[in-house]
């Protein structure tokens, strides 16, 4: 194998396939759709040993609460998708998903960063990056019950669970409702100053299914619980980003090559207020697919460390 000194991931079966048949003209490739994800972050709790994802819940958000965000260490909330899930089963991943076109409405209580300086920072079109923001708050209440948005533009609701909250979520995930409807509901604002743009990933060309996915970082708030609700997940955990990668590298879990990066980038940032404060440059980051040795490879784009 010689693509540069990039470490190859050699891709199995029907995905090889598919990739030869893309990359030799047979079939065309697929447009990719706009999507969002969300690392959500939280100090490490003191007293905290190594972690691994298990059968088990997350533990509550309380024992967070005392340590300061600057302390050393961080964890983050990933979410197994089950094995039937069309894309990436048995995946560990972050909470997000799809944009549609209820994220798109107009008319939705805003704090923070409006869409065009958004759009500067995601590198998107205003509209688009509205959109990928409200996607991005959408999905992270749906997928694991927490809301970042709050009765003013400087407060953050305390608690999302309940009954009255959890028929709100499955009304979001029904389609009844918009994130922007709920919010006038309820009088609350969405608080898109708690998210900081992280990255841009782009499925390779040769995918059946393929997304343009904004990654962000948000602290998870005072109060709020995160907890696997969505039904498309079988296992959610709090993990430091570098047991999350020794336990992928024991095949105890796999990871996505974009999550495995990111997890890597987390860590280096040794703490809560680092992950949270860091520049980034967004830029499109596509993994590259090739042949090479009679075999079908994948490899991130050059000048990005692959922990795995």
């Amino acid at each position: 194998m010689s693509q540069d000194a990039r470490p190859g991931i050699r891709l199995p079966g029907r995905l090889a396939d598919r990739a030869r048949d893309v990359l030799e003209g047979r079939t065309p490739p697929a447009a990719a759709r706009d999507a969002a994800t969300v690392m959500l972050l939280r100090p490490l709790p003191g007293g905290a040993g190594p972690a691994r994802p298990t059968g088990q819940p997350a533990e509550p958000a309380e024992a967070a609460r005392s340590v300061p965000p600057g302390a050393p260490g961080l964890q983050v909330y990933m979410l197994r998708r089950q094995s039937s899930m069309a894309f990436a089963p048995g995946a560990f991943v972050f909470p997000g998903g799809s944009v549609d076109a209820r994220d798109a409405e107009i008319e939705v209580g805003w704090a923070g960063p409006d869409a065009p300086e958004w759009g500067r920072m995601i590198d998107a079109p205003a509209d688009l990056a509205r959109a990928l923001v409200c996607a991005a708050v959408r999905e992270t209440f749906e997928e694991c019950g927490v809301l970042l948005a709050g009765p003013t533009a400087d407060t953050v609701v305390a608690d999302t669970r309940g009954k009255d909250w959890e028929a709100d979520r499955a009304a979001l995930l029904e389609r009844s409702v918009s994130l922007a409807g709920l919010l006038r509901r309820r009088g609350l604002v969405l608080r898109s100053d708690l998210l900081r743009p992280w990255s841009r990933w782009v499925t390779p060309v040769t995918e059946e299914r393929r997304y343009d996915t904004r990654f962000f970082a948000a602290a998870l708030p005072v109060g709020q619980r995160a907890r696997d609700v969505s039904g498309e997940a079988d296992n959610a955990a709090w993990i430091e980003p570098a047991d999350a990668l020794a336990a992928a590298r024991g095949r105890e879990i796999f990871l996505l090559p974009p999550t495995a990066v990111t997890l890597g980038e987390l860590g280096a940032c040794g703490h809560l207020s680092a992950a949270l404060t860091a520049r980034r440059r967004i830029t499109a980051l596509i993994p590259e697919v090739f042949v090479a040795d009679g075999a079908v490879w994948l490899t991130v784009p050059a000048g990005l460390d692959y922990p795995l």
